[in-house]
């Protein structure tokens, strides 16, 4: 489904991996570990493509849409939790518009044999379809069902997402990318300011999660729970495991001496 061929990232001198190649799955679940400093983080940006490799290439079909949350959140503190979590649906917002003034167009015409206006009706009755082709009478059922999934109440749904702390923000932005169900998830060490109830409420939602899922943590315990493929991103090169972190470790111990053949 996405190819990595060949990847290199090189800052000042500093290589952070050279000339990787791997494959992520369709429904992979993966964890990518490494070292601090090892571009587990530049893996996710490139993949994204938030930024670009020194070489090499990532691979993808051109329909195939990626969802990425970073460590750092960038919600905006003027929304109410609702408010941005419909975010998530901007492209329903967009499409009503460009309907209502479609329609504003047509109510305002007189010309009503002309070509252009028969061509507009049939804009605006395309336009429709697609709205209702994409569940937007539903979307706002979906927004609940999904927030109270990620542990909030219907009373959180009018407060700012000023009075959040980070954990809960990041559910907030967890939420927008469930929603707008992308082919891939990527997150940067989702797990960051989450407390135990937080954590299990994240790995149910990446359990159901009928996507691929690729993401970096240090939580032994979520990989566990989560992963099912560990890449380690070691000495500028990937190593591949095809099993829990438990795995991971049991054979990243035997690496040099006698790799099992479901590894690499």
């Amino acid at each position: 489904m996405i190819s990595i061929e060949g990847l290199s990232v090189a800052f000042g001198g500093n290589t952070l991996f050279d000339n990787i190649t791997y494959v992520i799955n369709k429904k992979d679940r993966i964890a990518l570990v490494g070292k601090n400093g090892a571009g587990k983080s530049t893996m996710l940006k490139i993949i994204a493509g938030l930024q670009a490799p020194t070489s090499g290439n990532v691979n993808m079909p051109k329909d195939l849409t990626v969802g990425y949350l970073p460590q750092q959140m960038n919600l905006s503190d003027t929304r109410t939790v609702m408010e941005e979590a419909e975010q998530a649906f901007s492209h329903i917002f967009e499409l009503q518009s460009r309907i209502e003034r479609m329609n504003t167009e047509l109510s305002e015409r007189t010309d009503y044999e002309s070509e252009y206006y028969q061509e507009l009706i049939e804009r605006v009755s395309n336009a429709n379809e697609q709205l209702a082709l994409i569940g937007a009478s539903n979307y706002q059922a979906e927004i609940e069902k999904t927030l109270i999934g990620l542990g909030f109440t219907r009373e959180d749904f009018g407060r700012d997402t000023s009075e959040f702390s980070g954990g809960w923000r990041m559910r907030i932005e967890l939420a927008k990318l469930l929603l707008q169900r992308p082919d891939v998830l990527l997150l940067d060490e989702p797990t960051n300011h989450l407390d135990i109830a937080s954590k299990e409420i994240l790995e149910e939602a990446l359990n159901s999660y009928t996507g691929t899922v690729f993401y970096v943590s240090h939580d032994r315990y979520f990989i566990n729970q989560t992963a099912t493929r560990i890449l380690d991103l070691t000495n500028q090169a990937i190593v591949n495991y095809i099993g829990d972190y438990d795995y991971y470790l049991e054979k990243n111990c035997l690496l040099y001496t006698s790799p099992s053949p479901r590894d690499r």
